[in-house]
């Protein structure tokens, strides 16, 4: 058998040296695997480190591809590049995975709690309690005298000022305000609303 070149114990480089421990490898040879391991574990968790940026999570993915590595190892074909490439390629990919898991789930926690957060929104419920407090509005709006419903009208419903309220009622701008004053003080009362 050829010998490899060596520094450290390890084959250096992604050239024929490496490709020859993964033929070793891929035939299920675990010394083969452990000299490839001691060449191409650094360079993964050098990449898989940059591209998660956690130490602890970037051991972990890079423990889940070297395991790849002795699962797939039959599936290297050197013709199509060298081993480090092919290595780190699958390093990248996991790396990445991990990265967009994480994102997804911190994206699911936040909805979640999002969504944990927000009352329920009971469109029935809503409607009904509309409806009878435009109606208690109504039948309060009929206690008030005439002078001060018209007043009140104006200004809440048709949205105008003072000044044009009293222009459309005829009446002295004093004498619009205390009208609007005392309705809004009556239906404060008819209504059951605490000052």
């Amino acid at each position: 058998m050829k010998e490899v070149a060596r520094i450290g114990g390890a084959p250096q480089g992604g050239g024929p040296e490496l490709a020859e421990v993964m033929a070793r490898v891929a035939t299920g040879d675990q010394d083969a695997f452990a000299t490839l391991y001691d060449a191409i574990s650094g360079p993964v968790f050098g990449l898989v480190r940059k591209v998660l940026r956690d130490p602890s999570q970037s051991e972990e993915v890079a423990q889940e591809v070297m395991v790849e590595v002795w699962r797939t190892a039959a599936r290297f074909r050197a013709e199509q590049g060298s081993v480090m490439t092919w290595v780190l390629t699958m390093a990248h990919r996991r790396a990445v995975d991990r990265v967009r898991s994480e994102q997804a789930a911190t994206a699911r926690e936040q909805r979640n709690a999002h969504r944990e957060q927000t009352p329920a929104y009971d469109q029935v419920s809503e409607e009904v309690t509309a409806r009878l407090e435009s109606e208690q509005v109504r039948r309060c709006l009929r206690t008030l005298t005439e002078l001060q419903r018209q007043a009140v009208t104006l200004a809440y419903y048709g949205g105008y000022t003072y000044r044009e309220a009293a222009a459309s009622l005829s009446a002295p701008l004093g004498t619009v305000k205390t009208r609007l004053r005392d309705g809004l003080i009556r239906l404060r009362d008819c209504m059951g609303v605490n000052a």
